[in-house]
């Protein structure tokens, strides 16, 4: 058995703790004029919505409730999200969660990492970059880089593709089924993390672990 050819992180539940930030910056973005109308729970937020980036919940938010709420309004939603989530994020402690780095570090220089994810590259590189692993990374897919997010293969794609890899030479590693699925159509094989979601609830993963402590090398050689 060797290493693959590329490992690729998801970021929003997987490298660092701050679902529960989108999810408070949504709720508060909503509670404004712009809102239209809209609630979203924390139970539908982890039920239906985690898997997607900022635009494709509003919409999807917009059309499950009945409220036509436009491109114009989307964008304003997408704007005022993102301002409240920087504010949190740079108020917030310890947002990577307890062995990211380190899991990280273990596999940086012994195969090439990127990250493919529905969060914007921007605010991704403001958490990395002050806990000294921004530089492991290759490359950043983020929201806006490919047509389509996931759970469709289109971030995967990008990141292999920017790797210069073949997609099923590299090895994925997500928190919710909308990211295993968009990982497995890329042709990656799937490594699943149970921050977000129980064992259960994540059809699709090759392998499922705890936390990112349990992702060692000897277990990412045995799935090549």
């Amino acid at each position: 058995m060797s290493l693959p050819h590329a490992l690729v992180f998801d970021f929003d539940g997987v490298l660092a703790d701050t679902e529960r930030l989108h999810l408070a910056a949504m709720q508060a973005a909503l509670r404004t004029a712009r809102g239209a109308g809209l609630a979203l729970t924390a139970e539908d937020y982890y039920a239906r919505y985690l898997g997607f980036d900022d635009e494709g919940v509003f919409r999807m938010l917009g059309a499950d409730q009945g409220i036509d709420i436009g491109d114009e309004r989307v964008r304003e939603l997408v704007e005022e999200k993102g301002r409240l989530y920087d504010g949190l994020v740079g108020s917030a402690d310890g947002i990577l969660y307890p062995g990211a780095a380190g899991c990280v570090r273990r596999f940086h220089g012994k195969l090439p990492l990127a990250i493919a994810s529905g969060a914007y590259a921007d605010e991704i590189r403001d958490v990395l970059r002050p806990a000294g692993i921004l530089s492991c990374f290759e490359t950043i897919v983020g929201c806006g880089d490919t047509l389509a997010g996931k759970p469709a293969a289109d971030p995967y794609v990008e990141a292999a593709h920017r790797l210069d890899v073949e997609p099923h030479r590299c090895v994925a590693i997500e928190d919710s089924r909308w990211g295993i699925q968009s990982a497995v159509a890329a042709g990656m094989t799937c490594i699943a993390v149970t921050t977000s979601y129980k064992p259960h609830e994540l059809p699709g993963a090759i392998v499922v672990v705890g936390s990112l402590e349990d992702v060692t090398l000897e277990l990412v050689e045995s799935l090549s």
